[in-house]
């Protein structure tokens, strides 16, 4: 991939962004349950209680609030994070907000925490294999080494959830309110900035 700094790197349009977004879905929706049927996989308990929303809220809830610290403490990660929502959030509209927050919310979490993790041994060790996994696959070019960091961390704390709950809810709602908020605010933020100038 080019670099994201340069100038020469063509921004992807809204409708391409849906699009990619709308095939990485499907295609991790295909590789889960291809995985889920060659090894034979059972997936991870889904009930949705009141428990499990409140479990997926509060995990969020720590999620973003320390996204924010990092954010305003650490130079190199706010600038990959920007870089990362310049190319991914920047072209869509507050409505495609939900489809960000759904599709990898969904999609992301049947496959690296609803069969990957029972596939691996539903252990610690599972954990924080699909967390580097997780995090490597949300690399955009060599630049981007703080956010790809910051994607294994949430996928341990995601990974983590699932684990000690049993249920794929908590990191589902986690992941969902985690991007719809983290996409939200960074937009906000931004359209302010451009306000002020």
């Amino acid at each position: 991939m080019t670099n994201p700094k340069s100038s020469d790197m063509e921004p992807l349009t809204r409708e391409q962004i849906l699009v990619v977004m709308g095939v990485t879905a499907v295609i991790l929706l295909i590789i889960a349950k291809v995985w889920q049927k060659i090894w034979s996989v059972t997936l991870m308990d889904v009930q949705l209680t009141s428990n499990a929303i409140l479990g997926g809220l509060g995990v969020a809830g720590g999620i973003i609030v320390a996204s924010s610290i990092i954010y305003h403490l650490c130079p190199a990660y706010r600038q990959s994070a920007d870089i990362y929502f310049k190319l991914i959030i920047r072209p869509l509209i507050w409505s495609d907000l939900i489809w960000l927050g759904l599709l990898p919310g969904l999609s992301e979490e049947l496959l690296f925490r609803g069969i990957m993790l029972p596939a691996l041994g539903l252990n610690l060790l599972a954990v924080i294999l699909s967390s580097v996994i997780f995090g490597v696959l949300h690399s955009s070019g060599a630049q981007q080494w703080p956010y790809v960091v910051w994607a294994t961390i949430v996928g341990f704390v995601l990974g983590y959830s699932a684990l000690v709950t049993g249920n794929l809810v908590v990191p589902i709602i986690a992941h969902i309110i985690t991007n719809l908020v983290s996409s939200s605010l960074w937009k906000i933020s931004k359209s302010m900035e451009m306000h002020s100038n």
